[in-house]
């Protein structure tokens, strides 16, 4: 198996752990609070982490060269996590992923005040369509829509200031680095609400944090070593295989079914997505992989 080849398995691999953490979040919705899920979500994938980087005795690992970019990288996806476990304890699978695919839209268009880059009116046109997706899947004014679908917008949001706060980082930090201040971060952030909110898990909710906690890890390993045997360009499209795994795992573990209206507002994201990534690998750009980091 060639090294790109290697890389992709790993994206997909790496993708349907992302996916059930969701779905292992929307289960631990039922009983416990979202800053419970949030703060267990990090600090067991912070536990994990450690223990790497212990394992390797390598006390660089540790050091960053960019606090302030790592302190916004944590803030970011910890608050992206929070929205998005809210809204998964309402909405279906499908219409949180289907929504979280405007990361690259978001990032397309932040990349001009943020980076300093040029947008054409090609890319201008696929972010407005997906948008336009969003639309048909939120259904704003219909009795089919419900605020929490704006929390689902608002991780994408975050998450994609998250991506761009990666970007920024780019090789001047060890990957292994990255991932410990973005648990840490994560896990402290987590900690604010959880007195007010507390709620001691019971029973099974033990076994569905703990998944949560080992899928976010083991997710984002996947996704570092991914991202070393294959270019961001080529890994960018496998990202959407999300959504066959989130229709699968919500009809399997909670018996919904996406309706129509998500299905082709969900095909209009990803597909605007997927242009704004060929496009941009035609431009020469290296733009990150919209992978969902839960």
């Amino acid at each position: 198996m060639t090294p790109r080849l290697q890389g992709i398995v790993l994206m997909l691999a790496a993708i349907a752990l992302f996916a059930l953490l969701d779905a292992a979040a929307k289960y631990a919705m039922h009983t416990v609070p979202a800053p419970v899920a949030v703060f267990f979500r990090y600090a067991i994938a912070l536990g994990l982490c450690a223990a790497l980087i212990l394992a390797k005795r390598d006390s660089t690992l540790l050091v960053t060269r960019h606090p302030g970019l790592q302190a916004l990288r944590g803030v970011t996806l910890m608050v992206s996590t929070f929205c998005n476990f809210t809204a998964i304890g309402i909405l279906q699978l499908a219409q949180t992923a289907a929504i979280s695919f405007t990361i690259p839209l978001w990032v397309c268009a932040l990349s001009i005040p943020l980076l300093g880059e040029t947008v054409g009116p090609r890319r201008w046109a696929a972010i407005l369509a997906g948008f336009c997706g969003v639309l048909i899947i939120m259904r704003p004014g219909t009795a089919s829509f419900h605020p929490v679908m704006l929390l689902s917008l608002a991780a994408a949001f975050s998450g994609a200031i998250y991506n761009i706060a990666t970007r920024k980082v780019g090789g001047q930090d060890r990957v292994e680095t990255s991932l410990l201040y973005a648990m840490l971060v994560g896990s402290l952030g987590a900690l604010l609400p959880l007195p007010s909110r507390w709620l001691m898990p019971e029973g099974m909710n033990w076994a569905v944090l703990g998944v949560m906690g080992v899928c976010g890890c083991a997710g984002h390993l996947l996704l570092i070593q991914a991202h070393r045997l294959t270019p961001a360009s080529v890994l960018a499209p496998f990202v959407y295989t999300q959504i066959i795994w989130m229709i699968a795992l919500g009809f399997l573990v909670f018996g919904d079914v996406p309706d129509v209206f998500t299905l082709l507002g969900g095909g209009l994201v990803i597909a605007s997505g997927i242009y704004v990534f060929a496009r941009e690998r035609a431009l020469g750009k290296s733009g990150l992989a919209p992978a969902p980091e839960d």
